[in-house]
């Protein structure tokens, strides 16, 4: 597992969704589910779904109850987002199980899957900003303004390509080694969400 597998398959999954650019589409993952590409691609595509949902949700047009269901769809997603993340943290944390790591290693406070949340989001801003950077109906400054973000962009990838690369050669080494805390929400729990315990009499 590297940065550049990584990468090619959130382009993909971004592609794929693009061909019909709609937020209903089924996922049409090509992965086996025993595969770690079959995470990657299931995380993009909810973080590319969420993206265009994010995107809805601010029409001004936009009539209340169409907002309220985007808003929960997205309350969802960020939770199946949350839930993918830990699942490819704990494939990570099965890969590494054997290794012990060196007297004094040291504990990286982002996990392996956090740093992919992160990569995987930016695949979405590279490709949106080369969007604008090609809109032909925007004025030139608009698409300079959008190339000078885009620039910034690709060097973030490259960067965090490198860190990425750089944590798994450390935590393969015993250089470093991982912990994996679940996040723990609360908000969507009937039982520790107080207006939901609350309403339920619980």
């Amino acid at each position: 597992m590297n940065a550049l597998l990584a990468n090619d398959i959130f382009r993909q999954s971004i592609q794929h969704y693009h061909l019909t650019d709609h937020v209903d589409a089924p996922s049409q993952n090509p992965y086996s589910s025993n595969d770690i590409g079959f995470l990657l691609y299931q995380k993009n595509w909810i973080d590319t779904v969420q993206w265009h949902l994010e995107d809805i949700i601010r029409s001004p047009t936009i009539r209340p109850d169409e907002l309220v269901a985007i808003k929960r769809r997205i309350d969802q997603s960020n939770q199946d987002r949350t839930d993918t993340v830990e699942l490819i943290d704990s494939w990570f944390s099965d890969l590494f199980q054997a290794i012990t790591p060196k007297d004094g290693a040291r504990m990286n406070s982002e996990t392996p899957a956090w740093l992919l949340d992160r990569m995987s989001i930016l695949q979405l801003k590279i490709y949106h900003f080369r969007e604008q950077v090609d809109r032909e109906s925007v004025s030139d400054e608009h698409r300079q303004k959008a190339r000078q973000k885009l620039d910034v962009l690709l060097e973030q990838e490259t960067d965090l390509a490198r860190c990425f690369n750089e944590l798994i050669e450390d935590i393969q080494t015993g250089n470093r080694f991982m912990k994996v805390y679940r996040q723990m929400k609360m908000y969507n729990d009937p039982t520790l969400n107080p207006v939901l315990y609350g309403e339920s009499g619980k």
